[in-house]
């Protein structure tokens, strides 16, 4: 009658097939009866949705049995734990989860809300079961985040406060009304929902308010060393190091890989923030270079080089609001966040990696694959800045060696940005590491054209490699030309969309992610698409001259975005809205092409109408070859034509108008093969995202 009944009707209200269950107890375990299952499904009915009542133990089983499927549901394991707390809490979850799981690994997809409690993460007076039991979610939770991840199932776990028939004997009433369940409830809901990439996390909600909850670590103490023991005296007189919260990091699993590679070393350690070490077999050479530090390097830089830098990604006098990161003089005058990568990138500068014992980089075979760059405030326009890197990971991709850089810059002792290298070196691959949780995670559009100097400008930054600006060393990479460098796409990337989504107000940024898939050359044109989902805004680049991405899995966080956006909102174009939506579809038919030819095999054509008149003919041939976007009149006969308003395909795309309704009203036309409209869902969500 609280939580677990706003859930069902929440979820049965968007689409959802609910069971119900409930034992039909009261507040302390006694008693059965069918009555509250009941009136929730009768209630989900009485609006038009699908539940069942289900009073027992068997929730999965009785589901899949009442949708003629067969399951096999294990015997439950003896639980070391008797206490009805326990039985209740933990190990009822540990079943249900164990029965729902093999079919969320089936379906590849999934998604568990584990139920937690203050009192289970910070403790409370009396309730040592009832904490126990609570906080042994979180850790089942996290356990399922790591184990489901690879299967599409993600698991997070929730700590609400609100009013039921538990808390209404030790709540007042202006207290319950304050926390009603329907202020858990679209938490939990969009948790669930499939667009939803959360993972592993913990959240406390209630009132109205949200909050994710994560660990933080202290830099910590070595007392351990190579021939001396360790003592309870060194415990003693280290204790102020090992309980000093500053700088301290953000762990996701333990740190003792660093530990053994760093008992040599008496000072602290200073791993990446957000390390997730997963113990695997390696090579003593391998290990010996994980958790090895890079020479310590300080930058000293004037307003001349952020200026620099903002010519080199782009920026130009043309542009009024780009006046305030090339003029010192400016009132607002500003570093772009970007620059951050400039200082960092002096930890690999100097042969700092061949430094590095077990590594023994050749670096003519030496490649940059990903990049993330993490702000912590924004970057004075002017100053010394100190980094100090390490190496966070060795992979083997079987073709190469994956060496993860992490590099931390200060601005004194104040920590502003983080980034982390993902460097590729080519056929030194084959000792056996192949995944690292180390690693960190990866419209509307502009264009920006690229001078012919654009490399030779931008290396005056400080990347002087020659494959940048010598034609007969990128000869010996296999260029015809000199290509532009990486960092200097990524830079063309977040200034787009610190301009699109932030009026480039470099206080908003907080972090970009990117790989780096294709070389742009100069001279060409750098698109950048983007779409928004809340603070997150998902980006690739394109070259605008021949369609290829060159940059992909990236994405910028913002902060303090006041003006958030439905996630199915989509920007303002001019001329036809839907234009952008088929100049999407055109690239994802030239990423998918076979694949959607071998699930759709059929041909739609959309007569676009404004104002009562046809604007525009589009064609998705996904009958033959490799699939085609056309634009105009189709020569041949399609299986299906579609006619509808620019302003009634957008609310279509983005779920705001029902199709079935609007065929049913007029707004939308079919004729041909209408059956083959289902298929649509293929394009539009599966591949298109929308």
């Amino acid at each position: 009658s609280g939580l677990g009944r706003e859930y069902a009707l929440a979820f049965a209200e968007r689409g959802a097939f609910v069971v119900v269950n409930d034992l039909g107890g009261d507040i302390k375990g006694g008693g059965k009866s069918s009555t509250a299952a009941d009136k929730v499904v009768a209630e989900i009915k009485a609006k038009g949705g699908t539940a069942v009542a289900n009073y027992g133990r068997y929730i999965i089983s009785d589901l899949f049995q009442r949708a003629s499927h067969v399951t096999k549901v294990s015997p439950p394991l003896h639980c070391f734990m008797a206490d009805l707390i326990n039985r209740v809490h933990l190990r009822g979850s540990f079943l249900v989860t164990r029965a729902a799981w093999d079919h969320m690994k089936k379906q590849k997809f999934g998604r568990i809300i584990m139920t937690s409690s203050a009192a289970g993460i910070y403790g409370n007076f009396g309730q040592a079961n009832y904490s126990t039991a609570k906080l042994g979610l979180l850790g089942f939770s996290n356990t399922l985040a790591i184990e489901g991840q690879k299967y599409n199932i993600y698991c997070n776990t929730i700590a609400p406060t609100a009013g039921s028939r538990l808390t209404q004997t030790v709540m007042a009433q202006d207290l319950l009304d304050f926390f009603k369940v329907e202020y858990v409830s679209p938490l939990v809901l969009w948790l669930c929902h499939e667009q939803c990439e959360e993972n592993g996390s913990l959240f406390e909600v209630g009132g109205g308010w949200i909050a994710k909850l994560r660990w933080e670590r202290t830099q910590g103490a070595i007392l351990r060393h190579q021939n001396q023991s360790m003592s309870p005296e060194a415990v003693r007189d280290h204790w102020d190091k090992i309980c000093n919260f500053q700088n301290a990091t953000k762990p996701a699993m333990n740190q003792l890989l660093e530990v053994l590679s760093a008992v040599d070393i008496d000072t602290g350690l200073a791993g990446n923030p957000t390390s997730a070490y997963r113990l695997v077999s390696l090579s003593p050479s391998q290990l010996s270079a994980v958790g090895q530090k890079l020479a310590e390097v300080e930058f000293s830089y004037s307003n001349m080089q952020t200026i620099l830098y903002a010519l080199g990604v782009g920026m130009s006098t043309k542009e009024p609001d780009h006046l305030k990161f090339l003029y010192e003089g400016d009132s607002e005058f500003s570093c772009l966040p970007t620059f951050g990568v400039i200082p960092s990138q002096s930890v690999l500068a100097h042969g700092g990696l061949s430094t590095i014992k077990g590594l023994n980089i050749d670096y003519t075979r030496l490649l940059h694959g990903e990049h993330y760059l993490e702000l912590y405030k924004p970057l004075p326009t002017s100053g010394k800045l100190t980094s100090r890197g390490m190496i966070a990971d060795v992979l083997d991709k079987g073709s190469g060696m994956v060496v993860l850089v992490d590099a931390h810059t200060y601005n004194g002792q104040e920590l502003v940005c983080y980034n982390q290298f993902t460097l590729f070196l080519v056929g030194m691959g084959g000792f056996g590491k192949k995944t690292s949780d180390k690693a960190k995670v990866a419209p509307c559009c502009r264009q920006a054209p690229l001078c012919l100097f654009q490399a030779a400008l931008y290396r005056l930054s400080g990347d002087f490699n020659p494959l940048h600006i010598d034609p007969s060393f990128a000869a010996l990479g296999g260029y015809k030309t000199p290509i532009l460098h990486g960092l200097c796409s990524f830079g063309f990337a977040a200034r787009h969309v610190l301009k699109h989504y932030a009026n480039n107000d470099v206080s908003k940024f907080k972090s970009i992610k990117v790989r780096f898939v294709k070389p742009v050359l100069p001279g060409q044109t750098l698109q950048t698409e983007m779409w928004k989902e809340g603070s997150r805004i998902h980006l690739q680049c394109r070259v605008g001259n021949t369609g290829d991405v060159v940059l992909t899995s990236a994405y910028v966080d913002l902060q303090d975005i006041t003006d958030a956006a439905p996630l199915d909102r989509l920007p303002e174009t001019r001329g036809l809205q839907s234009d952008l939506v088929f100049a999407e579809i055109g690239h994802r038919i030239k990423d998918f092409g076979p694949e959607l030819v071998r699930k759709v095999n059929a041909v739609f054509q959309w007569e676009i109408t404004q104002g009562g008149r046809t604007a525009a003919q589009w064609t998705i041939n996904l009958k033959s070859g490799t699939g085609s976007l056309q634009k105009g009149p189709y020569s041949g006969k399609p299986d299906v034509t579609f006619t509808l308003s620019d302003e009634d395909f957008m609310k279509v795309v983005q779920g705001k108008l029902d199709p079935q309704k609007a065929f049913f009203a007029g707004k939308l036309k079919a004729k041909g093969n209408i059956m083959l409209s289902q298929k649509l869902e293929t394009i539009l969500k599966d591949y298109a995202k929308f």
